[in-house]
């Protein structure tokens, strides 16, 4: 066949990947996917209204496309085998037609052959399939080049402008700073800010929560407003002192979308300092509030508290409760995490916070587990028993879960020898060391040998393959174990 001319195909992939902004290699490999797609929409549709279709899914493998840049052109090309009988015209060839061109030709063989359609024969389903195809393999392309272009960002904070809405997504436009032009990234629902105003063309600071690969959608951009990364950051640009390294982030706790609405946004920040004689808390917060009140610009009006982090886990619980004043912190189970936090009768309120978002915020950023306790009405005696009895069952259920585990742990490394030992019984071919040496020499049994061993091999792996099996089952009332412990 002739080859099909495309008139300006050299400045059709220029101009693909100038606005693209894709290499001409990956154009030119998109294109002959495409064309190659668009014959085989055109063999189909030979078929349409006749029969049906005859191709199963990989049956046009053996096809390619090649562009011809000089004469700006392409060919469908066909890979086919040598045969003596044909069955299939599309994957092979007899080798009496072969041996008219080529007297040496073997069977066995492949030969490749044009098989290019005429212009007019291709058709506009095929020619509309080859351009769909085209799009969708440089938005692909697009996207893979997106995925590599974010995924090493060493700044993950972007600045983000808004684009359209998806459902209940924003969908921003996001730049990487490389000079490339902006990319679409998805704001979920749930990592929203509800004191956002999500009108279009408004710009916000955003965190690249992820790059990941999205079903039929390729590489996707996924950006948070709701990340505690994107405090993090706003500090770090607003305050010197982190900059320099004297003053450090050590926790943040973040609840950006309350379970409820009559509860607001909030932030707890743990700082503390490198050097003495500088003030970790007034570092942060700045001259009258200037640092942290950019901060909570940002953040459309969230409320932050900054605490001094301390080494001493009573202080640092007590610190973690501001702004409530505390009388006094109890640490009645320092290896379950588990503390009691006295305050004063008027103070109950405000340590626990509205809907206990204060004492929950403290114990993320604490970790630990945090009773709030009225210090009037206390009782050290009866609060002791009660925490004897939480410390008794936590090491019951943590022995339970030790014994669990040991057990699982022995049963696999149970199996691990077995199989060791079936392999030295019967090792792969790979694991023989002379298995090469010995196939090449072509070192052959006797068959009546072959037949004995096959008949001991048998039955030695169908005893083997019980023993797995009760293995697995033992394995199955380890994990059973593990999981009623839990």
């Amino acid at each position: 066949m002739a080859l099909v001319l495309l008139p300006g195909l050299n400045n059709l992939i220029e101009d693909i990947s100038d606005e693209k902004k894709l290499p001409t290699q990956v154009v030119e490999a998109a294109l002959r996917e495409a064309l190659l797609k668009g014959y085989e929409r055109y063999r189909r549709t030979l078929y349409l209204g006749i029969s049906e279709d005859p191709f199963e899914e990989d049956y046009f493998s053996n096809f390619d496309v090649a562009l011809d840049l000089e004469e700006e052109g392409y060919r469908v090309l066909a890979s086919k085998i040598i045969v003596e009988e044909v069955e299939s015209d599309d994957h092979q060839i007899a080798i009496d037609e072969v041996r008219q061109v080529a007297e040496d030709a073997q069977t066995g063989d492949t030969v490749v052959l044009d098989v290019t359609p005429e212009k007019d024969d291709f058709g506009r389903m095929a020619a509309a399939t080859t351009k769909q195809v085209l799009a969708q393999k440089l938005r692909d392309q697009q996207r893979r080049m997106i995925q590599e272009e974010f995924a090493d960002l060493e700044d993950p904070v972007l600045t983000a402008r808004v684009i359209r809405f998806e459902r209940q997504s924003v969908i921003l436009g996001v730049s990487s700073g490389l000079g490339r032009p902006e990319v679409e990234a998805e704001l979920p629902r749930r990592d929203q800010l509800p004191n956002d105003n999500y009108r279009a063309n408004a710009t916000f600071k955003v965190f690249l929560k992820e790059v990941s690969e999205v079903a039929r959608r390729g590489p996707q951009l996924f950006v948070s407003r709701s990340n505690a990364g994107l405090v993090v950051y706003l500090f770090e640009n607003e305050v010197p002192e982190i900059q320099e390294g004297s003053v450090r982030i050590v926790a943040v706790a973040r609840e950006a979308n309350p379970p409820s609405r009559a509860v607001g946004p909030r932030t707890k920040v743990a700082v503390d300092s490198v050097e003495r004689e500088v003030d970790p808390v007034g570092a942060c917060i700045g001259a009258r509030g200037s640092r942290i009140q950019q901060v909570v610009n940002e953040l459309r009006g969230e409320k932050i508290d900054v605490i001094r982090w301390s080494p001493d886990p009573g202080q640092y619980i007590a610190n973690s409760l501001s702004p409530a004043r505390v009388e006094m912190v109890r640490l009645v189970d320092p290896d379950g995490h588990h503390a009691h936090v006295l305050v004063p009768p008027d103070q109950l309120s405000l340590a626990i916070g509205r809907e206990g978002q204060n004492v929950r915020l403290a114990a993320r950023l604490t970790g630990w587990k945090i009773d709030i306790k009225n210090a009037q009405e206390y009782d050290q005696s009866s609060e002791d028993q009660t925490v004897s009895g939480l410390i008794a069952q936590r090491q019951e259920e943590e022995a339970l879960q030790a014994e669990a585990e040991a057990r699982l742990q022995a049963e696999q490394a149970t199996r691990a020898e077995e199989d060791a030992r079936l392999r030295e019984l019967y090792p792969l071919p790979e694991d023989e060391e002379d298995y090469t040496e010995a196939e090449d020499n072509g070192v052959a049994s006797d068959s009546e040998g072959e037949a004995q061993d096959g008949s001991d091999a048998g039955t030695e792996a169908a005893g083997a393959e019980a023993d797995l099996e009760a293995e697995a089952s033992l394995d199955g009332e380890a994990e059973a174990g593990l999981e009623t412990a839990r």
